[in-house]
């Protein structure tokens, strides 16, 4: 897998995530991340990443849908059972014997819904005793989703999703309330929730154990890199880092060494040097130590400028990077000519033809010496020199560019003139034990890759892995989101027919008729008692206005006291309107008419209900014919 190759429209989409919401995914793996968006993109049914870019900049609550699909918060209480026996059993024990009185410090990163941190929580608090953890136990829960963590600090959850914690933990530390087990509230304060951006935001520090399962298998190897080295900043010397088990960290064995691989609990390799807690603290966002690093490279600097052999330092890029005074002054280099391809120097031909020995020794990775060049002086004299170009890299195997030293050997070769007949016999076994080194070289070199070919070949298996395991926890994601869904829709169907039986039982025990209109008089509900006053049925006025109906009730003078009495809003109360009309028999009827406003979620005023009344004189009369 190549996480090197972006797609243009792609990191152009990250960027601007990341510019007008403030969410960097820039340092996570592409495949995944690709493949999340695109699972986004079908719902909305967009092919492109740049048609889905115009979208979130048109429909901005896109952003909401676009973060839950990214940010898979996979979780559960006691996820892993045996690495949690483990943590039980050998790491809390050897924490506690080590801090046996002071705060004990806990950082969950990662923490999704809280499932996690309140499983530290029970763990310690069974080892500790539940009075000592009230006083010494801090978890610090974190995460970059807002919604998680607002759901995490609620610590209600649903009966089937405490179904992996034992049955003595569940009734110890939940309560049963409104059909939630609720995490039980004195220890739960605790638990400190908080959103925290691992890429960005510095680390928490003085930390016992820092847990943060399958987090990292999101994140490229860069992005790994400047975590871990976080991470190895916020623990105590004597703290353990607790991950998932699809994480290994087979290259950071300079920052962590495993405590049990089979659980994925490492410990801390404490730093040393001084220059080394300085480089870790600097890739942990410490800014003094970013200061206190720059005066080492100033440092070093200095150190190079002073060396009294002349020496340049060419980039990977082919540019001039660095000159120190001794070849500025002999090669008449000026401060102009630093960043200037070194091809276009005249250094770069004149004593010797170097750009061809540079491209070789930065291709084949191994020194370039150059012996007893010419190099011809203003003085009409010969001047000797051995350059040897070598090239720089970082880490054993990143090209960073190459180092081209000059050493005056003019003396030498003098010496060597006079003393050319009696050495041949010692040249030609020197050339004979240069023969031998470099075959130990060739020979190193094939070692050297072998070894990098198994490096290559397991963390592709390992890549492999993390990509299994991320598309099942995306697999198991969809389908508990599709049970909720369900379940959720057959409780809304189920409330919706509750309440349309209670509305109709409702309308049908009121003796008035009763319509229920907007602020443009269009008819919402017409009961059975204004179908009998005005012969209509519901079917045939609901959606027209009402005042487009040709009934015995003179609609016409409704109009103007309605308007006036939704204008009023609050202080209309409620308003009384008695007309004389004509029922659905032809009979002459005084209808008494009672509106009271209807209003919406917000209390704004969406319309009038006006309950239908017939005199009660006329109604007796009627009854009694």
């Amino acid at each position: 897998m190549n996480e090197t190759a972006e797609d243009p429209t792609f990191e152009a989409l990250l960027a601007f995530l990341r510019d007008n919401r403030g969410f960097d995914f820039t340092g996570y793996k592409r495949p995944s991340l690709m493949r999340r968006v695109r699972r986004r993109m079908e719902a909305v049914e967009i092919e492109t990443f740049e048609d889905y870019h115009d979208y979130l900049e048109v429909h901005p609550d896109e952003f909401a849908y676009l973060f839950n699909t990214i940010l898979i918060n996979v979780t559960s209480f006691f996820r892993d059972p045996e690495a949690w026996d483990y943590l039980a059993d050998e790491v809390v024990p050897r924490i506690l014997e080590d801090n046996p009185a002071g705060e004990i410090r806990v950082w969950s990163a990662g923490c999704a819904g809280g499932e996690e941190p309140y499983t530290l929580a029970m763990v310690f608090a069974e080892a500790m005793g539940l009075d000592e953890a009230l006083d010494r136990l801090k978890i610090y829960a974190t995460d970059v989703d807002e919604d998680a963590l607002t759901q995490a600090r609620q610590a209600g959850y649903r009966p089937e999703a405490t179904e992996s914690i034992p049955n003595d933990l569940r009734d110890k530390y939940f309560e049963l309330s409104g059909g939630q087990y609720v995490f039980r509230s004195d220890l739960r304060r605790s638990v400190v929730f908080g959103r925290h951006d691992l890429i960005q935001d510095a680390p928490i520090s003085r930390l016992d154990l820092l847990v943060c399962r399958n987090t990292l298998i999101y994140l490229n190897a860069e992005t790994q890199r400047r975590v871990l080295a976080r991470f190895h900043f916020a623990l105590n010397d004597d703290g353990l880092l607790f991950l998932g088990k699809a994480e290994m960290l087979l290259t950071h064995s300079h920052l962590f060494r495993p405590a049990s691989d089979e659980h994925r609990v490492f410990e801390k390799v404490p730093t040393t040097g001084r220059q080394e807690r300085i480089i870790a603290l600097t890739q942990a966002g410490n800014g003094a130590a970013a200061i206190e690093l720059g005066s080492y490279v100033r440092l070093r600097e200095a150190a190079f400028g002073a060396s009294p052999f002349p020496q340049v330092v060419i980039d990977q890029e082919g540019y001039l990077a660095l000159a120190n005074d001794a070849a500025r002054a002999m090669f008449d280099l000026r401060p102009r000519d630093l960043g200037r391809p070194f091809q276009d120097l005249e250094i770069s031909y004149r004593p010797a033809e170097l750009r061809g020995p540079v491209r070789r020794a930065q291709g084949e990775g191994h020194l370039i010496k150059l012996e007893a060049i010419e190099r011809s002086l203003s003085s009409q004299e010969t001047q000797y020199l051995d350059i040897v170009i070598t090239p720089l890299r970082a880490n054993g195997d990143q090209s960073l560019g190459c180092s081209i030293a000059f050493r005056d050997v003019t003396e030498y070769h003098t010496l060597e003139e006079e003393l050319r007949n009696s050495q041949e016999e010692l040249e030609t076994a020197y050339e004979e034990l240069q023969s031998s080194n470099e075959e130990l070289e060739t020979t190193n070199e094939e070692l050297q890759s072998t070894v990098e070919e198994l490096q290559t070949t397991n963390e592709e298996l390992q890549s492999t892995n993390e990509e299994m395991e991320t598309m099942n926890e995306e697999l198991r994601t969809a389908n508990q989101e599709l049970q909720q869904k369900n379940e959720q829709l057959r409780q809304h169907r189920q409330e919706l027919n509750q309440t349309n039986t209670f509305l109709q039982s409702i309308l049908s025990s009121v003796e008035a008729g009763v319509v229920v209109i907007d602020r443009d008089f269009e008819i919402l509900l017409w009961n059975e008692e204004a179908e009998d006053l005005w012969g209509l049925r519901a079917d045939e006025v609901e959606g027209r206005s009402l005042l487009s109906l040709d009934i015995g009730l003179p609609v016409e003078k409704l109009a103007e006291p309605v308007r006036d009495f939704i204008t009023a809003g609050e202080e209309g109360g409620e308003q009384v309107i008695e007309l004389d009309a004509v029922n659905r028999r032809g009979q002459s009827v005084v209808v008494h008419i009672s509106n009271t406003l209807r209003r919406g979620p917000d209390e704004e005023v969406e319309g009038v209900v006006l309950m239908m009344r017939r005199t009660k004189t006329e109604q007796a009369e009627e009854e009694a014919s």
